[in-house]
């Protein structure tokens, strides 16, 4: 059985790191894909004495040369793209929103939503054409309702979720499926840099049902069940794995 070739943004860190190693366990042939170019190499190396093949590639989802030149070397280097994993994202400066300006909103939406509508664009430029695919955009809790002190990031991960859906629409029968996994407060650099403080970090927790906070690895298990097969009737969906927190 062919292994599948998977492309994912953002994953030098946090849950792109998790996703690449989940994928690579599953014997995938892997692209990864981040800004900084020794840290990549490195990762690269690191996924390959695990026994994967692995690639990297430098890109910045918010150009997009950078999104079509590593979508056309996987697939020169490759043959196909069978996943794309676009977790590319940034937390912005969280505040009120009296504090925000137009050079906040532009450096989260640019990552954010800029991001995954150049890379979908181009995956599925791919996808459609070979007649198969499977695309997940990672968005948050957030991607649902309103956060004081988090508005632009909020209003980002809407946007994910709309896109995330009307690309769902547009590839439907064409055996492109395309999803997105919220999830809630998870162990990274990221969710340390928005709360800012351990007391903010706490409070935050405290308010998820399960009372911990999640795993990137728990995110990345959700996104290769939602890459294989065993998910072929699910798209256009938002999968929540947050501890319980939409429940509320």
């Amino acid at each position: 059985m062919r292994a599948a070739v998977v492309l994912i943004t953002g994953a030098l860190t946090g849950i792109g790191r998790a996703t690449a190693l989940a994928f690579a366990s599953e014997g995938a042939r892997v692209v990864v894909s981040g800004r900084r170019h020794d840290e990549g190499k490195h990762f690269e190396g690191e996924l390959r004495r695990r026994g994967a093949e692995a690639a990297f590639m430098v890109a910045d989802v918010r150009h997009e040369d950078d999104v079509r030149h590593v979508v056309d070397q996987t697939v020169a280097r490759f043959g196909t793209l069978d996943v794309a994993v676009n977790t590319a994202g940034t937390e912005g400066t969280p505040g009120p929103v009296l504090e925000q300006t137009a050079e906040s909103y532009a450096a989260t939406f640019d990552t954010n939503v800029l991001g995954t509508l150049l890379s979908m664009k181009h995956e599925l430029r791919v996808m459609l054409a070979q007649g198969r695919g499977s695309i997940i955009n990672v968005s948050s809790t957030f991607g649902q309702r309103g956060g004081a002190g988090a508005a632009v990031y909020a209003a980002s991960k809407h946007a994910v979720e709309g896109l995330t859906q009307s690309a769902a629409l547009e590839a439907a029968g064409s055996g492109v499926r395309v999803n997105v996994v919220a999830p809630g407060p998870i162990d990274t650099g990221m969710l340390t840099r928005f709360t800012g403080t351990d007391a903010r970090k706490a409070a935050l927790i405290a308010g998820v049902p399960l009372k911990r906070v999640g795993l990137p690895d728990e995110i990345a298990q959700v996104i290769v069940f939602l890459a294989s097969n065993k998910s072929a009737f699910i798209t256009g969906a938002t999968i929540a794995v947050d501890g319980g927190k939409t429940a509320l």
